[in-house]
């Protein structure tokens, strides 16, 4: 029995099931890759490419309202925030299409000695397979397949079990932009063959956005295999307070890092540490904002998060704040889950040897905590197995420096949420993961920068 399937979160009603591929079938996806890099990719220009995947934007842009439909159906995204996240796909892809030609330039060395020249060439390394999450379905792939195809390496793309209808759509945009059969071909492959296109000699490297295990898992096969991994994993990412001048203005982006996409982001903001001269007043003022949070059936108007994405991800969450409760912690919530819709709510008094401390909740729920020195903030930002992103609120220059350059993450923003952007890179360290995505590094992770050498 296949795992894809779209199974409405705000319903429960399973919507349509999906075939797992055959062997058969799979074998030629990965033969169809291999001579889509042994012809297309050869025979086309940068700038080919990268025309087709500016049509890629467009047609983002034109059917939005299909696309979002779907991943509300799949995944419970609230139309807005749908919309929103296809729109930020389409200005992906353009930003690859404007910038490709510069990014891939061939790159001049000053020699030390000897005569003639030498340059480095990025070229395409071959086939690469990406493996996508559910929490953002356009937007993940977006980021990884639109460099990749510009530099020319084809993709064979699986997507989360929830998400095989977005996962088609996606598909048919490619091949209605042009490209041809081969270059991106969408796979509903089990684990088990996942297992085995990372270790096909055809297929040259592995991009992963998911959970600490997943990334484990490939990320042992990859190695076995001599493969290039790029892994964008989990995040329990620190909202930092040290001053401000807008109490209310500040809680109003804290509340929005942490409920946005219904709390379901590896770079939001999890855990907030206050300076205790703005502790309680923070306090009161973001429960107020998180508990007020508009949460319903995400086709609906109005709404600001719907359901988390299944039923299965609502008891675990519960099931993390319930050991969270029964080891000391004090929650405040907007009422009780139903079904997968879970609650906004506020959990303090979260000391060091609760189970949460070190976890990350993937859902529209806060932790809080009281520290007295610019110090003690530091060192509980960084003790967490986690280092994706963070957040830092201080109204002084020189300690917003300071505090960047110690927090062990791999984003700082500074006095600013929801500012993620193509141009900026992304990506974590520690158990977040390794690699990055976005900007001109994120068209840097799977290319030969080969060496070319001319004498006199």
């Amino acid at each position: 029995m296949s795992s894809y399937a779209v199974v409405n979160p705000a319903t429960g009603e399973t919507v349509k099931t999906y075939p797992t591929i055959t062997d058969q079938a799979l074998s030629a996806a990965i033969s169809g890759a291999s001579e889509a890099f042994r012809t297309w990719s050869r025979r086309t220009t940068v700038a080919e490419r990268a025309a087709l995947i500016s049509r890629v934007a467009d047609l983002h842009s034109e059917r939005q309202d299909e696309l979002a439909a779907i991943i509300a159906r799949e995944m419970g995204k609230p139309i807005g925030d749908a919309l929103g996240e296809i729109g930020f796909s389409a200005a992906i892809y353009q930003f690859y299409a404007d910038n490709a030609v510069e990014f891939l330039a061939d790159e001049p060395i000053t020699l030390m000695g000897g005569e003639g020249s030498a340059i480095v060439r990025k070229s395409p390394l071959g086939v690469l397979l990406g493996i996508m999450p559910w929490n953002f379905p356009y937007y993940q792939v977006a980021r990884f397949a639109g460099p990749n195809l510009i530099i020319g390496n084809p993709v064979l793309l699986k997507h989360a079990p929830q998400c095989p209808e977005s996962a088609a759509a996606i598909e048919q945009i490619y091949l209605d932009a042009g490209f041809p059969a081969g270059a991106y071909t969408n796979i509903y492959a089990s684990n088990e063959q996942v297992a085995d296109i990372i270790a096909n000699p055809i297929v040259q490297g592995v991009s992963l956005t998911g959970s600490e295990r997943a990334g484990a898992a490939v990320a042992e096969i990859a190695g076995r295999h001599l493969k290039k991994v790029v892994l964008e994993l989990g995040g329990s990412d620190p909202f930092i307070l040290l001053s401000t001048d807008d109490l209310d203005a500040t809680v109003q982006k804290a509340a929005f890092a942490r409920v946005d996409n219904c709390g379901q982001a590896c770079n939001a903001a999890k855990r907030f540490i206050v300076m205790d001269h703005l502790y309680d007043e923070f306090v009161e003022k973001f429960t107020a904002a998180v508990l007020s949070t508009k949460q319903g059936n995400p086709t609906d108007d109005g709404i600001t998060i719907g359901p988390l994405s299944s039923l299965a991800a609502a008891q675990r969450l519960a099931s993390q704040v319930d050991a969270a409760v029964a080891a000391g912690a004090s929650i405040v919530s907007a009422g009780d889950r139903e079904g997968a819709f879970f609650p906004p709510a506020v959990l303090t008094n979260v000391t060091r040897d609760n189970p949460s401390f070190h976890e990350e909740l993937f859902g529209p729920v806060a932790m809080i905590f009281k520290v007295s020195s610019e110090e003690e903030a530091v060192d509980l930002a960084n003790d967490t197995p986690f280092g994706l992103g963070s957040y830092l609120f201080t109204t002084d220059p020189q300690q917003a420096a300071r505090v960047a350059d110690a927090i062990q993450a791999g984003m700082v923003y500074v006095n600013i949420v929801g500012a993620d952007s193509p141009e900026l890179p992304f990506g974590g360290v520690k158990r977040s993961g390794s690699g990055r995505e976005l900007g001109r590094w994120g068209a840097d992770e799977f290319v030969n920068k080969k060496l070319i050498r001319v004498g006199a």
